[in-house]
């Protein structure tokens, strides 16, 4: 299966570890990834309300890439692991499809650095690739190292599957605790998979920034959750980094990415995995194996 992978500014820097882990993981499931050229900064979402016009026109530079880099007139699969690109890329499909007005404007704006637009990309993240592509039943014959003694609260957080729900539901998505389920996991029900962790208000509104990251942490624990499993770079970063200012006696939940937990299954290394890059350390050994969490 040969997909155009977009990392992202995140995965090349605070979500190293991400990449580092998602790489591995899809290797081992047969999933080329085959990195697009010259890809640029998707904006972010903060862009957007910055300069609307330039906002879209960054996305969809990369959309125009993808489509000249597969130029036999058929479908392009881009995969974003990063929520937050994945939700730009899609936002500016959305805006050029449903503005004709704004799709001229864009097509001449491209046209300018010799880009074309068609449509013809679809933008995956890889929860749907793994599970709808290359499905459960393959994912639990790779399993090296059930987790049967992890109980797991699947993070998704508020841009994965909102506005946009392409592959789950966005009021209560499935797709990683069939995935963590398929490689051992319990998952424990909370209530709380797509509330937002805050985004950049740790930085600009401490106080309310830091609440919402505690009340995530709170509830997963009161669950019986041994650890967060997250889809985005910075929702695992104001987890990891929130948690770790806690006064001592606090508990924590260490939140590690969903593909950092498949690789422990699949029997790949700690630390090709990049669970060394953890603030908050994730100490939990997996009974009979190798892969265990000082490995």
């Amino acid at each position: 299966m040969n997909y155009l992978y977009y990392p992202g500014c995140s995965l090349r820097s605070s979500g190293r570890a991400y990449e580092e882990s998602l790489l591995p993981v899809m290797e081992a499931a047969g999933v080329d990834l085959q990195e697009l050229p010259d890809w640029n900064c998707c904006g972010a979402t903060s862009y957007m309300s910055v300069d609307e016009r330039a906002a879209v026109q960054l996305a969809l530079r990369n959309l125009a890439l993808a489509e000249k880099s597969r130029d036999d007139g058929g479908p392009v699969n881009l995969v974003a692991p990063c929520a937050a690109c994945y939700l730009v890329l899609q936002k500016a499909q959305h805006r050029i499809a449903d503005y004709p007005d704004y799709a001229a404007v864009a097509k001449q704006d491209l046209a300018r650095v010799d880009l074309t637009y068609e449509g013809r990309v679809k933008v995956r993240h890889p929860l749907d690739v793994l599970v709808n592509d290359v499905g459960l039943d393959r994912i639990r014959r790779l399993v090296q190292h059930p987790l049967r003694d992890l109980k797991v609260a699947c993070y998704y957080g508020c841009q994965l599957v909102r506005p946009y729900s392409e592959f789950d539901d966005r009021d209560d998505p499935k797709t990683m605790d069939l995935l963590m389920e398929a490689v051992g996991a319990t998952v424990v029900d909370w209530p709380l998979k797509t509330r937002c962790c805050g985004g950049m208000l740790p930085g600009t509104i401490r106080e309310v920034g830091v609440r919402l990251n505690e009340l995530l942490v709170e509830e997963a624990a009161r669950r019986g959750a041994t650890v967060l499993a997250t889809a985005c770079p910075l929702c695992q970063f104001n987890l990891d980094t929130q948690q770790k200012r806690r006064p001592e006696g606090y508990k924590p939940v260490p939140p590690v990415f969903f593909t950092q937990l498949v690789g422990l299954a699949f029997g790949i290394p700690r630390r090709r995995l990049g669970l060394h890059r953890q603030m908050v350390a994730f100490e939990h050994d997996f009974a009979g194996s190798t892969g265990g969490s000082r490995g």
